[in-house]
């Protein structure tokens, strides 16, 4: 199974795709897109939007794992932010993949195992999972990764569970 995690923005968006197979999990590319500052909203959606779709169509997932937006202070980022995921939500739907939605306390628990985790921690135990040399740049990438490990960890429990249902 090829994931795609997602870490949102309207300034940078962190991407990372792994595969999972059967418990080992692989990285195969990650990065981030970013846009221009003091472009008009609208475009930058699109060009988020028209990345995503991209890298979609390049690297072809089987799932789309993006991360739940954290409301803070800051309702104009909030809003922005939202719309960016809304885009991504969109490209993936398009492309005929499943999405899967986490909390940042349901990512910090999946890779930590807990929930409040310190983001450095976040980060070094992305690395530990998949072996890399070092974390990934900027820290949206490491969250996007993060996010992919999540689903990959929640589809494994989720398939446990249905063995056991099943039986």
């Amino acid at each position: 199974m090829r994931i795609l995690g997602i870490d949102p923005g309207i300034a940078i968006v962190g991407f990372g795709f792994i595969d999972k197979i059967g418990s080992k999990l692989t990285p195969v590319q990650y990065g981030s897109i970013q846009t221009e500052a003091h472009t008009d909203p609208s475009v930058r959606l699109k060009d988020v939007y028209d990345a995503t779709t991209q890298l979609i169509e390049k690297y072809k997932p089987d799932a789309l794992a993006i991360e739940k937006l954290f409301f803070n202070r800051n309702v104009t980022t909030a809003f922005t932010v939202a719309q960016a995921r809304g885009v991504i939500i969109l490209a993936g739907v398009q492309a005929g993949l499943p999405v899967a939605e986490y909390t940042p306390l349901q990512v910090k628990q999946a890779v930590v195992g807990y929930g409040k985790a310190e983001k450095q921690q976040v980060q070094e135990m992305v690395k530990i999972f998949l072996k890399l040399a070092k974390v990934p740049k900027p820290d949206d990438v490491a969250d996007a990764l993060a996010v992919a490990i999540c689903h990959a960890h929640s589809s494994t429990m989720q398939t446990k569970i249905n063995e056991v249902v099943k039986k």
